[in-house]
């Protein structure tokens, strides 16, 4: 397992049990969708987004891996909280 594997599984294996967003690292798809996570949209939705482009593109990190940049969707909270998307 490379580092960025093993530095992925500890974030998603230790996230705050406060169930606050991380800034940084990457996050798994039911970190970023409701109702656990900070967009209250559903799968099928929240795909759609990432087609048309409205939502950031996705990173596999391995063959059943799929995460996003944290960053990223932070920037994301803040474009829609600025009614920018």
């Amino acid at each position: 397992m490379t580092q960025e594997l093993k530095e992925v599984a500890w974030r998603t294996a230790h996230e705050d049990s406060k169930g606050a967003f991380p800034t940084d690292g990457f996050v798994r798809l039911k970190q970023i969708l409701g109702p656990d996570g900070p967009l209250p949209i559903s799968k099928s939705g929240f795909w759609a987004g990432v087609k048309t482009g409205k939502f950031p593109k996705p990173r596999k990190i391995s063959a059943r891996v799929t995460v996003w940049r944290a960053e990223d969707i932070q920037l994301l909270l803040q474009k829609i909280e600025q009614g920018n998307t």
